[in-house]
Order: C-alpha cells, then sequence, then structure tokens
C-alpha cells in the first residue's frame, strides 16, 4: 500500500507520499488548476491511502479520490497540530508529519447524501438571518420616523402604515427595496421550510426528537445531520462539548476555573438549539422551572444556553435509548432515573 500525507490548499497540494513495500519516498508539490493532481492521483496504482487535515473546499478532491478507488482519512486539525513539536512550519513539514502520524486522528465524515442535506438547512437558516437582519434595518428606519409598532409593524396595518408615511427620494427608494427583499425572503423561506418539513418526515431519528415540545423539523434534522450516528458518543457531555455548549476550563493546583462556553462545535447548530431551548423552556414544566431560577440567579442570557444544553442532553438519551418524549421524565446525563417504561 502507498499512503500520502497532502498539505492541502485551494491551488496545490504538497504531498509525501511513502511506498510501504519498497520503502520509497517521493515529495512533491501538485498544482490543482492545469490537472497536475488528477494526472499524479491517475497514475498511482491502488491501493493508496490519502491523509489530509479536516479542512474546507475539499469535496471536489474527495470526489476525484472516490472515482481513482483511493481511500481517504480526514484527521482532526487541533489535535494533529498539537502533536507537532518543531517551531518551524512549512508545507513540506506538514505533508511528512501527516505521513508518519504513527496515530492518525481520524474524524467521522457524513455522507455526500447527508451533507448535500446540511446544505438544504444551512441555506434555509441564512436566509432567515439575512430576513431577520432586513426586518432589523426596517424597525431602525421605521422607529426614526417616530413609528415604534415592534413585531406588528409587518402585519398588514403595520405595513400599510409603513408605506404611508411621507419620506424624501432616496429614503423612498430604500423602504421599496427593503420591502421587496423582505417579501422575497418570505416566499424563499416558506418554501425551504416544506423542504425541511418534508425531510424531517422521512428520517426515523428527526421524527422521534420531533416529539420533544419545541422541537420541530429544522432542529430536529439538523441534530441528527450534525452529530451523525449517535452510538459515537460514550455520553451526553461528549455531545454537549461537540457541539461547543460546554465551557471553557483552566483549572490548576486545585483550584476549578470555568468560563464562558467553548464556542468549539456547529454555530447554526448552537443557534437553533438556544431557540429551541427558549420555546421548549415555555412548555416543559421542569425546564420551565429551572429557566425561571437560573434567570433570577444568573440573568438571562446564562438561562438560555442552560436550557440549550439540558435540551442537548435530552435529545442525546432520546435517541440513544431510543424513547420518545411521552417517555422522558427527567434529564442528568446519566440513563439511570432518566425514562420510565410506558
Amino acid at each position: 500500500m502507498k499512503i500520502v500525507g497532502c498539505d492541502l490548499h485551494t491551488r496545490y497540494q504538497q504531498i509525501a507520499m511513502l511506498d510501504q513495500e519498497t520503502g520509497e519516498l517521493i515529495e512533491r508539490r501538485l498544482e490543482h488548476e492545469s490537472g497536475e493532481a488528477r494526472a499524479f492521483y491517475a497514475a498511482v496504482a491502488a491501493p493508496v491511502r490519502v491523509g489530509i487535515e479536516a479542512t474546507g473546499h475539499t469535496r471536489w478532491f474527495e470526489r476525484m479520490l472516490a472515482e481513482l478507488g483511493h481511500e481517504l482519512w480526514i484527521g482532526d486539525a487541533a489535535e494533529i497540530r498539537a502533536s507537532m513539536v518543531r517551531k518551524q512550519k512549512t508545507d513540506t513539514r506538514d505533508a511528512a508529519h501527516l505521513l508518519l502520524s504513527e496515530r492518525f486522528p481520524r474524524i467521522w465524515r457524513p455522507t455526500l447524501a447527508e451533507r448535500d442535506l446540511r446544505q438544504l438547512v444551512w441555506h434555509r437558516q441564512k436566509l432567515v438571518w439575512m430576513r431577520n437582519a432586513v426586518g432589523n434595518q426596517l424597525h431602525a428606519w421605521a422607529m426614526g420616523e417616530g413609528v415604534c409598532r415592534k413585531k406588528k409593524l409587518f402585519t398588514k396595518k403595520g405595513r400599510a402604515e409603513l408605506e404611508s408615511l411621507a419620506l424624501g427620494r432616496w429614503a423612498s427608494h430604500r423602504r421599496h427595496e427593503l420591502l421587496e427583499m423582505l417579501d422575497q425572503l418570505d416566499t424563499s423561506v416558506e418554501e425551504l421550510d416544506r423542504a425541511v418539513a418534508e425531510q424531517a418526515e422521512q428520517n426515523a431519528a428527526a421524527v422521534l426528537l420531533m416529539t420533544h415540545p419545541g422541537v420541530g423539523p429544522v432542529t430536529s434534522l439538523a441534530f441528527v445531520l450534525t452529530i451523525g450516528p449517535v452510538g459515537r458518543f460514550q455520553r451526553s457531555k461528549q455531545v454537549v462539548s461537540y457541539l461547543g455548549l460546554n465551557p471553557r476550563e483552566h483549572s490548576s493546583g486545585g483550584r476549578q476555573r470555568l468560563g464562558a462556553i467553548s464556542k468549539q462545535g456547529n454555530p447554526m447548530m448552537r443557534s437553533l438549539l438556544v431557540e429551541a431551548g427558549h420555546t421548549a423552556a415555555r412548555l416543559d414544566p421542569e425546564l420551565r422551572q429551572d429557566d425561571q431560577r437560573l434567570k433570577l440567579r444568573r440573568g438571562s442570557g446564562v438561562a438560555k444556553v442552560a436550557m440549550a444544553r439540558k435540551l442537548v442532553v435530552r435529545m442525546y438519551w432520546m435517541l440513544r435509548s431510543p424513547a420518545n418524549y411521552a417517555q422522558l421524565v427527567r434529564m442528568q446525563g446519566s440513563p439511570r432515573g432518566t425514562l420510565v417504561g410506558q
């Protein structure tokens, strides 16, 4: 077998290839645009295992290696970097380090179909954020004109009032374009919401999660696509850490120092979980009690993140058990006392 350590960039890649049978080591720089990289991998006889750091813009590379029958391993970039002790960093050193790593920190990768489905959820959420930004501009502009209607600004009556205001030429032009953008985004989001709901109904795990109050098609489908096979995680704390909802820690000398959440996970998933946790806290009696207690002690911001964390733990055990919300009585990060048979 030939093993390739590859330091992948957008326009080129630096490789170090070892032939395990002959012991021959080859180090090269391969250009992408000229087709040099594809020609090199096509000329190498299988079996070939290629190792790269986790990075963006790799879909074309994965497809190319799959077409040529080569195996691709993707490693945790932070672990790979932490294992390097030298202060000198070059592309050649990086490629050689990937090649010679005895314990390659291989990470889980979703299938191409799952990644395509992620694009649906991500695109929908991006448009929602864009719609919120347009709405905020209209709110700020309306308040500048003495109109403060909050959510009622976008009702039929509020919109008529907004459009009736006498404005200058360019202020009127801005109002017209913002309202047009808002209408277009509303239409697009509605179409994507229907598509997400349809895909969620076809996913058994997402259907199970939707039995929990506050968890809708978008949150459930995004959660399933983000964490992948639930068996990858031995404990609920690992899922919380994977999503970046665990606190930063700098403890030493017997003294524990905890900070804000690490935010090392998927930012879209965290945003959805905070929204879902806020809704779940209104609908679930136990979460509502915890939410009110934390608001009084620590403030609403901390309470929202805590509800998101508790919701993640519940969703994890719902998938791990598996069990629906009707069987869920309480969640403490352990299967003991979590579920009751009904």
